[in-house]
């Protein structure tokens, strides 16, 4: 199985906002641009492995500006790193004043796919080469991500098992 770079895994959308994009603060909605990143990752996820990608978490959406009616949204992803079977993607948001053409990272996200196999079992991924800066730093700061990502899955099992699934009217 052979690495591949980042560069090979990268997905750009760029969009307007709309009306209907907006929440009662006149901002874009954070559950729209969650669902954007989510759905623009997993092609970088599929680019990587070739294979059936399932979204395993969304690590964290940090929203660090507010996007406008007047900005324009760029979502890029790539591959950040990798597992034996898992495949984290950086989301990276960028907001453009339409009229004044001025710039600025608006969010920020980490989300981790599983690549499957035809019969739905986890499959092996090939490795990422970083070459920037930027997939640098992101590539060494990987596996701190993904042992935080294990403690945190664990702790949310042990939490889970104490929830219940009745119907809260009976």
């Amino acid at each position: 199985m052979e690495a591949k770079t980042c560069n090979e895994t990268r997905v750009v959308r760029t969009s307007r906002i709309f009306p209907n994009d907006v929440n009662n603060h006149n901002t874009l909605f954070g559950g729209k641009l969650i669902s954007d990143i989510d759905m623009i990752a997993s092609i970088s996820a599929v680019r990587h492995s070739r294979a059936e990608c399932v979204t395993a978490s969304i690590d964290s959406v940090d929203f660090l500006s507010p996007i406008t009616p007047k900005d324009s949204v760029c979502i890029e992803t790539f591959v950040s790193n990798t597992g034996t079977t898992s495949i984290e993607v950086f989301a990276k948001v960028i907001a453009e004043d339409l009229m004044s053409g001025t710039r600025k990272i608006a969010a920020t996200a980490f989300l981790t796919f599983v690549a499957l196999d035809k019969s739905g079992k986890p499959t092996r991924v090939p490795a990422i080469i970083p070459e920037t800066e930027e997939e640098k730093k992101l590539y060494e700061t990987g596996k701190d991500r993904a042992e935080k990502r294990k403690e945190h899955r664990k702790s949310s099992k042990e939490l889970a098992s104490v929830f219940t699934t009745h119907k809260p009217w009976e």
